[in-house]
């Protein structure tokens, strides 16, 4: 007699096509079911065994009465597949619990929880900021008295710069948010480092670099929440590449061992004189990063990056292909619109240029919402005001673009009553 279909659950909460889950399991031969919410159905392939909506995906016991009622219709769980990073703990919460295989709860300590990350990485002798735990005022207060003013108190869960304080001074410490957040949470306080911020984003084979890209924000995630466009240019210089892939192996393998992972590594740059540059570690999260960086991935270099994190996680080898030739217009990069107002928010009206972006001077690929479009209340870089895709021939060509791009394009939105907390 012949074994039904290994069934597998995917957490998903997406509204766009970041990751296609048809190319990475064949829904004709697994059963694949999928706990999503509202606003991630849209994108939820066709062939799915089953729909389970809830009301957000970060939410243990939703989801877990969510996958016993899909285990009950379509048999045991064989695997759990979680691609965006607000799910990663529920996933593996999960797989504890139910005995599956795949990264585990104290496997993710060490990309979910900052103090425990920043330690391992500063024991490997790598450069990161002086850390501390932040347990209160006082703890915070000590640490500024010993490595000086400003410091940066920040959760040591956090995502998308949810929750990061610069704080100039004694002063700052009873400021709104830097600890009076409720629920409490752990906090991790750092030396503050002015050098600008770079994400490195690719593949650690478990042995080696795989494919990888290192890109330079254009104004930084912490001000994107204060209402400033966040914009991202890949690197094309080849004499900062070159120390930046050894820099990013050195915190790939002290961070994975001889584990594959695909990673979203953010690290400071700065001028280093007549020498290499001063590169120090600021993060790093085991997993694709968010923006448009799956797309341009896909778009602009023809690798799925998804593709990658989804077989590690389904137990397989995240072999990807060599890059393809460079080409002239090979240099990505994107933007975000800031929403203007507090979320939930209903679009009003759209600014752009009379006659569209032209030909090499604007975005590849956007997503412009309509008016009457409502933005919900979510957080994190997909529900915004906008977003934009590049292509160039340099890192200066698409700088120029994106920032042409951010002064040419305004979205307008008017409030909407806000009852309780969309979550996503």
């Amino acid at each position: 007699m012949t074994p039904p279909p290994a069934h597998t659950v995917v957490l998903h909460r997406w509204r766009d096509r970041h990751a296609l889950y048809a190319d990475y399991l064949d829904h004709d031969t697994h059963r694949v079911s999928y706990v999503t919410t509202r606003l991630g159905r849209a994108s939820v392939p066709p062939g799915a065994a089953a729909v389970a909506e809830v009301a957000a995906t970060d939410s243990p016991a939703e989801v877990r009465a969510a996958v016993a009622g899909l285990a009950a219709r379509f048999g045991p769980v064989r695997r759990l597949l979680a691609l965006n990073e607000g799910d990663l703990d529920t996933a593996a919460e999960l797989r504890t619990e139910l005995g599956l295989p795949g990264q585990t709860t104290a496997e993710l300590e060490r990309f979910r929880d900052k103090l425990t990350m920043v330690a391992l990485v500063d024991r490997a002798g790598i450069p990161v900021p002086r850390y501390a735990d932040a347990d209160g005022r006082d703890a915070v207060r000590e640490f500024a008295g010993t490595h000086g003013w400003p410091v940066v108190v920040k959760p040591r869960r956090g995502t998308a710069s949810r929750g990061v304080s610069v704080l100039r001074g004694p002063a700052d410490l009873d400021a709104p948010g830097a600890f009076d957040t409720e629920p409490a949470e752990p906090r991790i306080v750092q030396t503050f480092v002015a050098d600008p911020v770079f994400h490195i984003d690719g593949l650690w084979t478990g042995s080696r670099l795989g494919p990888w890209r290192a890109s330079r924000y254009v104004n930084n995630c912490r001000d994107f929440t204060d209402g400033t466009f966040l914009g991202s240019v890949e690197v094309d210089d080849a004499e900062l590449r070159a120390p930046l892939a050894g820099f990013t192996a050195a915190v790939a393998g002290a961070l994975g061992g001889d584990r594959p992972w695909v990673f979203h590594l953010e690290a400071f740059v700065g001028p280093g004189g007549d020498g290499p540059p001063r590169l120090t570690f600021l993060e790093a999260g085991a997993r694709v990063g968010g923006g448009e960086i799956p797309f341009v991935w896909r778009e602009v270099h023809g690798l799925d990056l998804m593709a990658a994190a989804a077989r590690i996680q389904l137990g397989r080898a995240p072999a990807l292909p060599d890059p393809p030739p460079t080409r002239p217009d090979a240099t990505a990069g994107w933007l975000l619109l800031p929403v203007p107002v507090e979320t939930p928010c209903r679009v009003v009206g759209v600014t752009r240029p009379p006659d569209g972006p032209g030909p090499g001077t604007g975005p590849y690929a956007h997503v412009l919402p309509r008016p009457g479009t409502v933005i919900p209340r979510t957080g994190g870089y997909e529900h915004v005001a906008a977003r934009f895709r590049f292509r160039g021939a340099s890192s200066h060509e698409v700088e120029a673009a994106i920032k042409k791009t951010a002064g040419e394009f305004a979205v307008r939105c008017e409030p909407l009553p806000h009852r309780a907390p969309h979550r996503r």
